[in-house]
């Protein structure tokens, strides 16, 4: 049964995806959005879990907190540790692109949108030092978690029909956010379509792999809820030093801030229907 579920999951996934591809046109909202899922998943969902299944303290400090810091400045280190790497390489300099191709240019850097045309369609520029390497490290960790989404699913089953019910409204909406969030998270840091794709269809796959596997193990909840919280707080970095400054860096509109709101309601919405 929970098999069957995830694959409602994968088809959400890519439709997720599918909608952050078609709106580039309005990619300064495409990036509101996208950070308002990511904070609404965060704060309303990931985190509040992880206290209430690792919430005892070490030193004083819950260990879901704990971590869910650790995993923020486990991003902010490999983002910078990458900036670094491309930069010792002359990384810095734009490179040539696709005119089709999405480019994603660094907040906070100057707006210009200076450099040649098309090499080839696999090609990307980034500009104030935006690491491609960065998006796929961050689209690998939005497909790890979809794992552990299966793998959820799976261990609410094993409980009873109700949990697992109310567990697979949850993974199937927030689904869209993920599939949303790992497509644009690979294309802003300046990666061409054919890798977004590439990870768009293995977060798809993903929480259908991770479900199946449940078969074969009972994951203990205080290992699942550690989890939780450190990728949540590398998500909360993502989304507050990265897609949001992105967001609002040429467009800073009311527009791309209602999005941001909507976005955070929307996964509000999602998990007060599934408690």
């Amino acid at each position: 049964m929970a098999v069957f579920v995830a694959l409602g999951a994968f088809l959400m996934t890519l439709f997720g995806g599918w909608t952050a591809q078609r709106v580039t046109d309005r990619r300064h909202l495409v990036l509101g959005l996208a950070g308002g899922l990511m904070l609404g998943v965060v704060g309303l969902d990931l985190l509040p879990e992880a206290m209430r299944a690792a919430g005892h303290e070490i030193f004083g400090v819950p260990q879901a907190l704990l971590l869910f810091v650790g995993g923020f400045l486990v991003a902010h280190l490999v983002e910078r540790l990458l900036a670094v790497r491309q930069a010792s390489h002359g990384g810095d300099r734009p490179a040539a692109t696709s005119s089709r191709e999405p480019v994603a240019y660094a907040s906070g850097h100057g707006g210009g949108r200076d450099g040649g045309h098309g090499s080839g369609p696999g090609a990307v520029r980034t500009t104030g030092g935006r690491v491609p390497e960065v998006g796929l490290t961050a689209a690998a960790a939005m497909v790890g978690h979809s794992v552990m989404d299966g793998i959820a699913l799976g261990a609410a089953f094993q409980v009873g029909e109700a949990m697992g019910a109310a567990v697979a409204l949850a993974v199937i909406a927030h689904d869209f956010a993920d599939g949303f969030n790992t497509y644009t998270l690979t294309s802003v840091y300046g990666n061409d379509r054919r890798r977004a794709v590439v990870m768009l269809v293995a977060d798809a796959i993903a929480p259908v792999l991770g479900a199946a596997s449940t078969v074969l193990f009972t994951l203990p909840q205080e290992a699942l809820a550690s989890y939780l919280g450190f990728f949540g707080g590398g998500l909360l970095y993502l989304a507050a030093a990265e897609i949001l400054p992105e967001a609002h860096h040429e467009h800073p509109a009311r527009s791309t801030l209602l999005c941001t709101v909507l976005g955070a309601a929307f996964i509000w919405l999602v998990v007060g229907l599934a408690a």
